[in-house]
């Protein structure tokens, strides 16, 4: 098969959450399990750091990625979903493995990956933990795909474990409080494993504490730190609460030298030494265009919280969503006083643009449905003067087609 085609048989063959949603989840770790004794244990080759959270658990992995690497280490990123091609999920020092690694693997192990019904995911995260074996890495950064107690990444006996903010995303499948939320992404603690908690919230707090006092775990709220001077490069207030989580960890991590220096290096060159899309980036000027991939609640907020910041004429709004999101809620985030161009980003699960535009019609929001991003985006371009500003937002899908 080539390249395509292996991809093809991937995303047709092998059930994924971002296409079919909970239907492609399998619930438990008998099949991460079983690959990973299939394939060696190659989890059990290098040393890693867990991440877990509902925002800020991209962007966080991103930057304890480029702050090691900046100490010298050769550092195994595993992040999910990608944007615009499969191989961002699995880094080394921030180059993609290759497209002839990818169809290698397939082709070596598809018929356990046929005859064992393993997800896209399970598949995929089998494919990160081999090639940082096989490159030999000294440290893996392992983002959690989705809650953490059953997720696939969650056989790993990690360093030390980070969870970002708690929100609401998920709910049939986490749970229908914040505290059930906490308790699956409280999951990757590990017995005596140091966990920090990059933002407190009075919900969690308590669930944060009682697991990691049953597993004996050091637990550190990054609250708690003393105040520090560090920047990044990642654009948007919302990064601050990542980036004390992050500071945070590594005053605390034992296994690896880390200076300040490579601190302050490391957060400040984050996109460069990772690749990291779709975070408050920049994608043109006059009118200056801007996408975010915050798809949840409190994501949003803080996205939208950042947008008003902007000193642009008129607000034009890109906004798509995917079909299992409580639209209604979402869309009561977004200012009124904005100029909508509804579009349905081109996955199965994406939501029709105009339902979309009906729903936000229904609540004072102004707008024509696209059938496509990029036709709503070049309408948007169209309609706006050089002192606009265009926000492009809703899921990760709608900003994968920009990027």
């Amino acid at each position: 098969m080539t390249y395509q085609e292996t991809l093809d048989w991937m995303f047709s063959r092998l059930p994924m959450y971002q296409q079919k949603g909970p239907d492609a989840l399998n619930h438990k770790l008998d099949n991460i399990q079983d690959f990973s004794t299939y394939l060696g244990n190659p989890h059990q080759d290098f040393k890693s750091i867990h991440v877990a959270g509902t925002n800020g658990k991209g962007s966080s992995s991103h930057m304890i990625a480029s702050v090691l690497q900046e100490a010298g280490y050769t550092v195994g990123l595993y992040t999910s979903p990608h944007l615009k091609d499969f191989r961002e999920r699995i880094k080394v020092n921030g180059e993609m493995l290759s497209e002839d690694d990818v169809m290698a693997f397939v082709k070596t192990h598809k018929p356990f990956l046929e005859a064992n019904d393993l997800s896209f995911f399970e598949m995929t995260v089998g494919m990160a933990f081999r090639y940082f074996s096989e490159q030999k890495v000294d440290v893996a950064v392992i983002e959690v795909g989705l809650g953490g107690r059953l997720d696939s990444t969650n056989i790993i006996q990690p360093e030390i474990c980070l969870i970002t903010n708690i929100g609401w995303d998920h709910q049939s499948i986490l749970g229908d409080t914040l505290e059930k939320i906490a308790m699956e992404k409280a999951g990757i603690i590990k017995r005596e494993v140091p966990v920090i908690i990059s933002e407190t919230q009075k919900e969690t707090q308590g669930i944060f504490k009682l697991i990691a006092a049953q597993k004996r775990s050091p637990i550190f709220f990054a609250e708690d730190a003393a105040p520090m001077e560090y920047e990044t490069d990642l654009k948007g207030g919302y990064q601050h609460k990542n980036m004390l989580g992050v500071v945070t960890l590594f005053q605390k991590l034992e296994a690896f030298e880390i200076t300040t220096e490579a601190i302050k290096k490391g957060l400040s060159h984050v996109v460069d030494n990772t690749g990291l899309l779709g975070r408050w980036q920049v994608l043109g000027s006059k009118p200056k265009i801007i996408c975010d991939t915050a798809h949840n609640e409190q994501g949003l907020k803080d996205v939208l919280k950042q947008l008003k910041k902007e000193k642009g004429e008129t607000l034009h709004l890109v906004l798509g969503f995917v079909n299992d999101k409580d639209v209604e809620g979402l869309l009561k985030l977004f200012p009124k006083k904005a100029q909508y161009y509804f579009v349905s980003p081109n996955v199965p699960r994406g939501l029709e643009s105009k339902k979309l535009k009906k729903i936000g019609k229904s609540m004072g929001l102004k707008g024509k449905a696209y059938e496509s991003v990029n036709k709503g985006l070049k309408a948007a371009q169209k309609a706006s003067e050089k002192e606009d500003v265009i926000f492009i937002a809703g899921s990760t899908f709608t900003v994968a087609e920009v990027v």
